[in-house]
């Protein structure tokens, strides 16, 4: 993985992080901790969500689409882990 292509993926993380802390409401950690699950959760999607056999495409606004996914899922999975 290339410098730009690491930038991208932050980038992207970044933003899916943002826009899944305005979906899911009230559990979220701030901007930033939300930027930080994003990049997590786009990490995570970009591994599980195509072995399971659900793709959207290519290009910018598919890896958008995967990474607000994943981090939706984390973001709820980080709720329900600290409901316990």
């Amino acid at each position: 993985m290339g410098i730009e292509s690491l930038v991208i993926f932050l980038i992207i993380g970044a933003l899916a992080g943002w826009i899944a802390g305005a979906l899911v409401r009230g559990s979220g950690f701030g901007i930033l901790g939300n930027m930080v699950l994003g990049i997590l959760g786009a990490f995570a999607a970009g591994m599980i969500l195509p072995q399971l056999g659900f793709t959207v495409g290519g290009g910018f606004l598919a890896a958008l689409i995967h990474a607000t996914l994943g981090a939706v899922i984390l973001l709820v999975l980080v709720r329900l882990v600290k409901r316990m």
